[in-house]
């Protein structure tokens, strides 16, 4: 019987992190939604947020890393991509993205994780609009 308690003790403790990590590293804050289908979408987007924080979490402990998943995440989100469009002669356009260099920590939270970056993107073409409205829209 204390087995039991004890247990489900642990647990409530567990979802109660998970909660706080929720309003605080990922700011997901309620929305109150009218439809049965947002709700849902609400929570299910919440949870993979956690899923994914929690799984970076056991990533940088299995490497012995020195960053906890709120701070590696800061450092990641510092990475930027730049679009060069290039005008072709048909009135299309060429877009070429480029991912910027990683700093010295970066590097290393990306081979902690055992990932990394390609040095560029798969250029995309783009029809030129020509259309007032839909320019406007963007």
């Amino acid at each position: 019987m204390r087995n039991d308690l004890w247990k489900k003790y642990i647990q409530l403790t567990e979802v109660e992190a998970a909660f706080r990590t929720l309003k605080s590293e990922l700011a997901i804050r309620p929305l109150f939604h009218q439809l049965e289908k947002r709700v849902k979408a609400h929570v299910l987007v919440a949870f993979l947020g956690y899923a994914l924080l929690v799984t970076l979490k056991h990533l940088l402990k299995r490497s012995a890393s020195e960053y906890s998943p709120a701070k590696a995440l800061k450092r990641l989100s510092e990475l930027h991509s730049v679009d060069i469009v290039l005008p072709t002669v048909e009135g299309k356009e060429i877009w070429l993205r480029r991912i910027s260099k990683l700093d010295e920590d970066q590097q290393r939270i990306f081979h902690q994780l055992q990932l990394q970056l390609p040095e560029r993107l798969d250029p995309i073409q783009i029809q030129k609009c020509r259309c007032r409205l839909c320019c406007s829209l963007n």
